[in-house]
């Protein structure tokens, strides 16, 4: 099992030199000893996006115990070490500079929000590798910040075009938590809905936790958009879409999402999916040989009562594994961790993404209609 950070470990202030200086000699020690090579990973247990922290969790579990199988990480035993990121978890960032200035934690797997990933580089930045996982707005350029998911122009601009050239959908409605990925999403989704000749009749933006949304189920009624762009998460989207089915409107309209995986399908429930649609990088129920052979790993290690797979979990899997090619990378090549790479990283990944870089991160994407409680075979796009 992996190791729990809570709390904040964050300690006394003293000089950055001197940070720097403790957590180098650390770092020489554990390698003189063989000690773990240990990964900090960021993932949601509780709040709003709590509902993506066990296959989180289980998906790095499995990649630590494959890398672990070959031989670990550099001679050392890879290990795990769950810090809580949670959007409710306001001290995130002190705790993991708490764990990675003691020396506990070499390197850094993130799947939670782009705004937990702002709070945390204001306390790690460019001191130790973070493999950032899930879909975000695009855009990371800090040094040593590696981000593997889907971005808009990947997930939303194929699929505003495939919905507006199947399903003849103009008036587009918008509605998101309120940060920095959906808003960011949402500005060039207006873009790709004006590109198809469409328009958007509102943008709306929720806190987190909001659970009370008859007023905008009011809004919607009244406006009749074609369809809407969902940038809810976790939770927030299984209220929303709970409160949306019964309200009858999926007659009239349909819904798009990039966040909403197998285990808010399931949350959301059968009777409250009808026209959703979902473009993603992942999709469990994905026909191919790298999927099917993930699966049968994932279902041999855990068992069949495993935490359902998705993409957001899957993402921890790749993540996990991408660190340790970028450590190897560098012991191989004398490179620093937080180096740029001068040619793609090969690694083990589901997806077969391919990353030279965080502007140079390809890999397919998919678009899925649920179906009740699982999702529709997925189409290319």
């Amino acid at each position: 099992m992996p190791e729990m950070a809570v709390g904040n470990c964050a300690g006394a202030k003293v000089a950055p030199s001197l940070v720097r200086a403790r957590r180098a000699a650390a770092q020489r020690e554990a390698l003189a000893d063989g000690a773990d090579f240990v990964v900090g990973l960021l993932v949601p247990i509780n709040g709003s996006a709590g509902i993506w922290g066990p296959s989180s969790i289980a998906c790095a579990q499995l990649a630590q115990a494959e890398i672990n199988a070959d031989g670990g990480l550099l001679d050392r035993r890879l290990r795990l070490c769950v810090i809580d990121s949670s959007d409710e978890a306001t001290e995130v960032g002190s705790v993991t500079a708490g764990l990675m200035n003691a020396g506990a934690i070499d390197a850094i797997v993130g799947m939670h929000t782009s705004q937990v990933r702002q709070r945390v580089l204001k306390d790690v930045a460019r001191q130790i590798p973070y493999v950032y996982t899930p879909l975000y707005e695009g855009g990371e350029r800090t040094p040593g910040v590696f981000a593997l998911g889907e971005t808009p122009g990947q997930q939303l601009r194929p699929a505003i075009e495939y919905l507006a050239s199947r399903y003849a959908a103009r008036r587009w409605m918008f509605v998101g938590n309120d940060y920095v990925w959906p808003r960011v999403s949402h500005r060039l989704a207006a873009r790709y809905v004006g590109e198809q000749g469409g328009e958007v009749v509102a943008d709306r933006y929720l806190p987190f936790g909001t659970e009370d949304y008859s007023e905008l189920l009011d809004e919607i009624a009244r406006l009749k958009p074609h369809a809407i762009l969902l940038s809810l998460v976790g939770q927030d989207a299984v209220q929303f879409n709970r409160a949306f089915g019964r309200c009858g409107l999926s007659r009239d309209m349909f819904r798009l999402s990039c966040a909403i995986e197998e285990n808010g399908l399931l949350a959301i429930g059968a009777d409250n999916t009808e026209g959703l649609f979902v473009s993603s990088g992942y999709f469990a129920s994905l026909d191919n040989d790298a999927n099917m052979a993930f699966k049968e790993r994932y279902y041999n290690h855990f068992g069949q009562r495993a935490p359902t797979l998705n993409a957001l979990g899957q993402s921890t899997y790749e993540g996990v594994h991408f660190m340790a090619a970028l450590a190897r990378r560098a012991a191989d090549e004398n490179a620093q961790l937080l180096g740029n790479l001068a040619a793609p990283l090969a690694f083990r990944s589901v997806r077969g993404i391919s990353y030279s870089g965080n502007e140079h991160c390809a890999h397919p994407t998919y678009l899925a209609e649920a179906g009740g409680h699982f999702f529709q075979p997925p189409v290319a796009l």
